[in-house]
């Protein structure tokens, strides 16, 4: 049985809270906008500043990259166009500035974002969260102490697929999670596997961490983790770590994680997998999402059996964008607290064979 409930039960069932956070955005606050700056334009989202340059929430001031070649390819983009260019320096002293964006790559990141909380900025910080765990919970320990927030750059937390599992396993409607699986899978070209491949955990720290992020959520932080990569392409000219795989295990569960630079049907075959006593909740493809729940009982307005239930129109970063501005002003705190972004980044980490204590 195939059955798609009432778009009013279903706003009730994704979350009425981050359904508020998302109408907020579409309309002007009273007072001045918050003011936000970007340092870098290297992380493959970088791009989301269109979101903030399109909120009423949010007045993009500035943007920094100390890389030339970076900037002058920007420059020519959409989303940067027409905005002030400064330093690192300028642009942390801007007057009244609230929240910085880092987009820089991975290995630098977390050097940017401990400048930004030093000089009292919220921060957004882009998947995954750097190369060193010790140093992002330096980060996150001085932000606290400082009373600023750092949100992750994880771009599937709002995704109303997600949302709606999370209102599931807060019911209990699958009843006991025993297993997970995921897959996040793309076809890499050349350029960009060489600049993956400088991280050994390959794949697996560059796309894997976006469903590493979804199942800490689901079952949190594992007892161990095994990590298993691969170097498939023979023809490729480097030494990218593009076939991965990560068994993350638990008392009475496992989950499975995969990431690939190889799969042809790599966007449309990433998905997310609950399994529990009394459930099954499949979202796929991740991106454009839609889910099959398959129940042994009715539960609420979904029946019995199997449910259907498509999200069409789904945009990446706009909900993010809101729950920061909603965060800053006090009007909600994050479901994903600093400990579960440390969880995250150890398990991410162990899943690419990477050390955690460097």
């Amino acid at each position: 049985m195939s059955i798609r409930p009432s778009r009013r039960r279903l706003l009730q069932l994704t979350s009425v809270a981050a359904i508020a956070l998302a109408a907020r955005s579409a309309t002007a606050r009273e007072g001045r906008p918050l003011r936000l700056g970007q340092i870098g334009v290297g992380h493959g989202h970088a791009s989301k500043l269109a979101v903030y340059r399109a909120s009423p929430d949010w007045e993009v001031v500035g943007i920094c990259e100390p890389d030339a070649a970076l900037r002058a390819a920007a420059e020519k983009k959409e989303p940067y166009q027409g905005l002030p260019w400064m330093s690192r320096d300028e642009l942390l002293a801007f007057d009244g500035l609230d929240v910085v964006l880092v987009e820089t790559k991975p290995d630098t990141s977390l050097e940017h974002a401990a400048a930004a909380i030093a000089a009292g900025r919220h921060v957004h910080l882009d998947k995954p969260a750097g190369t060193s765990l010790p140093a992002y919970r330096k980060i996150l320990d001085e932000a606290n102490t400082k009373g600023l927030v750092v949100q992750m750059g994880y771009m599937f937390r709002f995704n109303p697929a997600v949302m709606l599992l999370r209102e599931f396993l807060e019911q209990g409607w699958l009843g006991e999670v025993f297993e997970v699986s995921a897959v996040m899978s793309k076809v890499v070209e050349p350029a960009a596997r060489k600049e993956f491949a400088r991280f050994p955990g390959g794949m697996m720290f560059e796309l894997g961490c976006h469903v590493i992020d979804l199942v800490v959520a689901v079952l949190g932080k594992p007892d161990r983790v095994e990590s298993v990569m691969r170097h498939s392409l023979e023809t490729a000219a480097d030494m990218l770590a593009d076939n991965t795989l990560a068994i993350l295990h638990y008392p009475r569960a496992m989950a499975t994680v995969r990431a690939s630079a190889l799969e042809v049907e790599g966007f449309s075959r990433r998905h997310l997998t609950v399994c529990g006593t009394q459930g099954t909740f499949h979202i796929q493809p991740l991106d454009d999402p839609s889910v099959r729940i398959t129940l042994d009982r009715d539960r609420g307005a979904f029946q019995q059996g199997i449910n259907v239930l498509p999200f069409p129109g789904f945009t990446r970063y706009s909900a993010d964008a809101a729950e920061m501005a909603a965060m800053i002003r006090g009007e909600t705190s994050s479901p994903f607290t600093p400990e579960h972004d440390l969880a995250v980044q150890e398990t991410v980490l162990l899943a690419g064979g990477m050390p955690i204590d460097g």
